[in-house]
């Protein structure tokens, strides 16, 4: 290719593999789209309502073992997690009632970590929990409008669809991997897809950004040397923003407890595929709807704009 704008590595051919990308993005769409119709997610207390008790324990106390207590005493798939130090326990319970944090406190008994001290216990019904799930899917629907308006002005439509898709195919694989695995989808893990989706159009943007600086710079080349281009001198940049990011993600999935796990499991998948999907369903789509460098262009001013100047 002439006319490079600087002297680059070899350029590594994304597109020539655009076509089994677009397959197995169609066909993880596809899985996703049907495990999130006919399995469903498994909500969190959030969205479907239940009790969030708050102990602390006068020493430290193992999960598990509450846990299992509490499924033992008929508790239904409660859950148990620490927050702050592991004598202060966080239990989740689909169950309600005023009596709850007593029958709690007994089901646990006093020698998994002493005899416990209520801090707090919250109820949530269920139709609070539903207007949280509708409030939830709206803010991911105006986030994926304001991303579509956004680029379109930015750069061009083919563009904004492109990215459009991306968004959305990022969305729906990382709520697909839940409703798949039957991971809990509660608050924390649609905070994590509203991430998904500024990181992955942040991704996008700034191959974007360089692909749309090459098709004014890089006179002789078709679109899909421009776009081969354009993300050989993106990669490393994307790859180390990718490995920072993942890095923060895979502390959190370890160290941060319980009540973060899902929170990363959602990230670290949205994370990979919106990398992802920032070459192989953004770059591609506008490159089949037919991106030219005379798309890209800056307008040329009418020279009777100049006409009698001195």
């Amino acid at each position: 290719m002439a006319d490079s704008p600087q002297s680059n590595p070899p350029i590594i051919k994304f597109m020539a593999w655009r076509r089994p990308a677009m397959l197995m993005s169609a066909v993880l769409t596809i899985l996703a789209v049907v495990a999130i119709v006919f399995k469903g997610l498994v909500l969190g207390l959030d969205f479907s309502g239940g009790t969030q008790i708050e102990l602390h324990f006068p020493k430290a106390v193992e999960t598990e073992v509450v846990r299992a207590r509490l499924s033992a005493a008929g508790f239904v798939s409660p859950v148990a997690a620490h927050f702050g130090s592991e004598s202060d326990l966080l239990i989740r319970l689909r169950e309600g009632g005023d009596d709850l944090a007593t029958r709690v406190i007994a089901a646990i008994g006093s020698d998994a970590g002493g005899t416990p001290e209520l801090r707090r216990m919250e109820f949530v019904g269920p139709q609070v929990g539903a207007e949280l799930r509708d409030q939830g899917g709206i803010a991911v629907l105006v986030a994926l409008l304001g991303i579509l308006i956004y680029v379109a002005v930015r750069f061009q439509y083919k563009f904004a669809l492109g990215a459009a898709l991306a968004v959305t195919h990022d969305v729906i694989i990382t709520v697909g991997f839940f409703a798949l695995f039957g991971y809990e989808f509660d608050l924390t893990v649609l905070a994590a897809v509203l991430t998904v989706i500024g990181y992955s159009i942040n991704d996008t943007i700034v191959v974007f950004d360089r692909v749309r600086e090459n098709f004014r710079l890089v006179r002789k080349g078709s679109p899909e040397e421009v776009m081969n281009l354009s993300m050989t001198q993106t990669l490393e940049r994307t790859l180390l923003t990718s490995g920072a990011t993942l890095l923060v993600v895979l502390a959190l999935f370890f160290v941060g407890g319980e009540v973060l796990h899902n929170f990363a499991i959602a990230l670290m998948v949205g994370i990979g595929f919106g990398t992802y999907s920032s070459i192989y369903v953004a770059s591609v789509l506008a490159l089949e709807l037919g991106v030219r460098r005379e798309d890209l262009l800056l307008p040329v001013k009418d020279s009777k704009e100049f006409d009698g100047l001195p």
